[in-house]
């Protein structure tokens, strides 16, 4: 018997609308659906009427899941991979379960969609042409060292962060790459969505009398 494909699904970041019809049709054909969280995933499958059977499989059981989801690919089910929101691995899990497939001679196939790196890049106004991912920055040990491998970095930067760190990460970005120009993105495709740019200076000006929620991206252009 032929295995099973896993596919890597990737979901809406914020607005239920941004679903393809491809990842769609995928999440209803396929045999079992590998959630983040099957809370989460559970409104947004219900909003488009997909009664495929999910379980959990996220960075504390992806050790104890995987084995099991292998057997089930190699007795030829076919695995959904989907995360709280954007593309399984971009600073999500995912990595581990699709490293054994590929070790097991499983086929791994992509069901692109939203990503708030691209996103947020194109709306930033900084060059897109050439640019480094560094998703969530240390937040103690290792944390000068990335930013001083940063400083050497001639392309545009994008960081993900929590809005209660933002203040502190603007804040080590003056000190170690200088009054760049920045751009916070911050719920991008939800109702409250905006973009905040200027200079590291000028954001933090703005930052110091207001707070700001929800999901945030950060892009470092260079310096000018």
């Amino acid at each position: 018997m032929p295995s099973g494909t896993l596919y890597v699904v990737s979901t809406p970041i914020g607005n239920l609308g941004d679903f393809t019809f491809r990842a769609v049709d995928t999440l209803k054909a396929v045999d079992l659906i590998a959630a983040e969280d099957t809370r989460v995933s559970g409104v947004l499958l219900k909003h488009y009427s997909i009664s495929t059977p999910m379980l959990p499989y996220h960075d504390h059981n992806k050790v104890q899941a995987t084995p099991g989801l292998i057997r089930k690919l190699e007795k030829g089910d076919d695995v959904g991979l989907i995360t709280d929101a954007g593309t399984p691995m971009v600073s999500d899990p995912g990595f581990y379960l699709v490293r054994e497939a590929l070790r097991n001679d499983i086929s791994v196939i992509p069901i692109p969609g939203a990503s708030a790196v691209l996103a947020g890049l194109v709306a930033s106004g900084l060059p897109s042409d050439r640019f480094t991912f560094e998703g969530f920055l240390p937040r103690k040990k290792g944390r000068q060292s990335r930013f001083k491998q940063l400083a050497e970095c001639r392309k545009t930067i994008i960081l993900y962060e929590s809005p209660h760190r933002i203040g502190r990460t603007l804040k080590d970005i003056a000190e170690h790459l200088g009054d760049r120009p920045v751009v916070i993105a911050r719920e991008i495709t939800k109702k409250y969505e905006e973009f905040i740019r200027g200079s590291v200076s000028q954001v933090r000006e703005q930052l110091d009398t207001r707070s700001i929620k929800g999901e945030v991206v950060i892009l470092i252009g260079e310096q000018k």
